[in-house]
């Protein structure tokens, strides 16, 4: 599966979002990549909330719609007094925007490309934009175009109302150094309920790119007092962990482990087949999968391949599954990885495992946030994209926890370590839950 990444530059990204309040952009379909075909655009638009066409052409010029309306292919004429068409240049310091003639006309819902009257985008197919002068919007076109109707890119956005700051943070949180300090000792001296179990184990489940291994390398980081790099992380279409790993943390250098193992394992991926397999989340789950075990993506694991752990005791389980997704793709998680969500969810419950979500990259996709991460439980969009995942993976909102991970930083911070520390402790607060539910007499025999 390619990366798909925005043709924006930094200025023409600017210019656009000064044509909204305070949104974001969210990349939904890119033509270079998915086609220039009305299906591969309506595959990926339709339904999706308000959305802008970015068009792309050698006179460089940057132009495109915006409708508040979604794409639903009724045939109809749709009314949105929201809509407008624009062009951006080098040249012009402000973008030019142009209503509709009468006011009220936004697109017609056909199965073309994007087709708002004067000009329809991807025409028959191609990468090609069709201008018929005069129809519902009224326009120079070398000002909008400059003659120029060959594309060399087409993409839609999402634009997503960030929402601003509220009056109150929606959950409580101390910034302090001595919070951090004491949520630093608490996880330190930890002690599982069960006296054979000397080290919680929870396992780190998400999408391809989602930072389930720079969660642990931040987790690590903060533990030795300065920036690693040991478990594999980076950017790729396909899962860069292809190995079952357990990481201990040590605090220092030459320090004790800390009583946390985090687990981490392959991607989850859209395509059937590929990525973690269920059965494979299974014998994870129950102890069966050592340590460096090699994944094979045609094969689960049986009990007649080398990394098979035949005798397992309940400190080899998992004790709790954290679900790891990027705030910046909640609203843009395919079909398939929620249905895959929803299988893992399922055989997760039936086993017993208590879960959690972590929401990686939130200074990414809040502003707000960027500019300051104790803003993280003050902003609107964090808040509603935490309910969005929480209805899309049926995990309480209570359960969901927004993170940054260090990507960029040489230094360690504050604020990045609090919410990191937050997530752990609740970790292991859900770990004490799967021992808390165990028999009796198990508990009593290991």
């Amino acid at each position: 599966m390619s990366v798909v990444t925005s043709s924006l530059s930094g200025d023409q990204e600017k210019k656009l979002l000064s044509l909204f309040g305070h949104v974001r952009l969210s990349l939904l379909y890119k033509a270079s990549v998915q086609g220039y075909t009305a299906a591969a655009f309506h595959a990926r638009c339709n339904s999706q909330g308000p959305t802008v066409v970015a068009a792309y052409n050698k006179a460089g010029f940057l132009f495109g719609a915006y409708t508040s309306k979604d794409y639903t292919q009724n045939g109809q004429p749709i009314n949105d007094d929201k809509a407008f068409l624009y062009s951006i240049n080098d040249e012009r310091k402000h973008p030019l925007r142009v209503s509709s003639a009468n006011g009220q006309y936004g697109f017609t819902d056909e199965n073309t490309g994007p087709n708002f009257g004067a000009l329809v985008f991807l025409f028959n197919d191609t990468a090609t934009v069709q201008y018929n002068a005069g129809n519902s919007y009224n326009f120079d076109a070398a000002h909008m175009h400059g003659d120029d109707l060959q594309l060399t890119e087409c993409e839609v956005y999402r634009v997503e109302d960030l929402g601003g700051c509220l009056t109150k943070p929606w959950r409580n949180m101390q910034w302090t150094s001595e919070r951090k300090r004491q949520l630093m000792e608490k996880i330190k001296n930890y002690k599982p309920d069960v006296k054979s179990v000397s080290q919680a184990r929870v396992l780190l489940v998400g999408p391809v790119g989602a930072g389930k291994s720079s969660f642990f390398n931040s987790v690590n980081s903060i533990f030795r007092g300065n920036m690693t790099s040991q478990a594999i992380c980076g950017s790729a279409g396909t899962s860069l962990t292809t190995q079952f790993r357990t990481f201990t943390i040590k605090s220092g250098k030459r320090g004790e482990p800390i009583p946390l193992i985090l687990c981490d394992t392959m991607g989850l991926e859209e395509a059937s087949g590929a990525g973690l397999d269920m059965e494979d989340i299974v014998n994870i789950y129950k102890g069966h999968v050592q340590d460096r075990y090699q994944f094979n993506p045609m094969t689960p694991l049986s009990e007649d391949v080398p990394g098979y752990r035949k005798h397992v005791s309940l400190k080899d389980q998992i004790h709790c599954v954290v679900y790891v997704v990027d705030a910046c793709r909640v609203s843009l998680m395919s079909a398939k990885i929620v249905e895959k969500f929803a299988a893992i969810r399922k055989k997760t419950n039936q086993i017993g495992i208590p879960q959690l979500v972590i929401m990686t990259k939130v200074d990414e996709a809040c502003p707000l946030v960027s500019e300051e991460l104790q803003n993280v439980y003050m902003s609107h969009y964090i808040q509603r994209k935490i309910q969005e995942l929480s209805a899309s993976l049926g995990i309480p909102v209570s359960g969901i926890l927004p993170v940054k991970n260090y990507s960029q930083e040489l230094e360690l911070n504050q604020n990045t370590d609090l919410l990191l520390l937050s997530a752990l402790d609740q970790m292991l607060n859900y770990a004490d839950s799967f021992f808390e539910n165990q028999p009796e007499e198990e508990k009593e025999e290991l």
